[in-house]
């Protein structure tokens, strides 16, 4: 299963952005294919986060807009939501001092955690601080 990380999410919506098209072919095709795909809820939430921040675009998108557009990914009937189960704390703890994280890195540690309990075979995301995380298959799909 692959996974999605918020900046290829931001990058999709965002007609704005240098990166939209290919970011949108590649979710489309996920979300029109048979296999599963997963985003995890905290890449959602980080994802309207963005968009709709005056301070990150400008216009930012609508709030509407935005929860329109996770509406339509769930739409998706090979989408998995990735969220916090009953092992999550264990798999966190072990992500947060395998790789030392702190600070902002404590979210990036948080996807990489529900990726890894939910068995993701590789994490989709232009981030490159997503390779400390041992265990975590990571690919940009929008470079080579």
């Amino acid at each position: 299963m692959i996974a999605i990380d918020s900046n290829l999410l931001v990058y999709a919506h965002r007609e704005d952005s240098p990166w939209h098209e290919p970011a949108y072919d590649h979710l489309l095709r996920l979300a029109e294919g048979r296999a599963p795909w997963a985003i995890p809820w905290p890449c959602i939430h980080e994802f309207l986060a963005i968009v709709t921040h005056s301070r990150i675009y400008a216009p930012p998108t609508p709030l509407e807009t935005a929860i329109n557009q996770v509406e339509a990914w769930m739409e998706s009937p090979s989408l998995v939501l990735l969220s916090e189960s009953e092992n999550y704390w264990t798999q966190l703890g072990t992500v947060l001092r395998a790789a030392r994280a702190s600070g902002p890195q404590v979210h990036d540690a948080r996807v990489a955690a529900l990726c890894l309990q939910h068995g993701v075979m590789e994490l989709w995301t232009a981030d490159r601080d997503f390779s400390r995380f041992a265990g975590l298959t990571v690919r940009n799909p929008l470079v080579g």
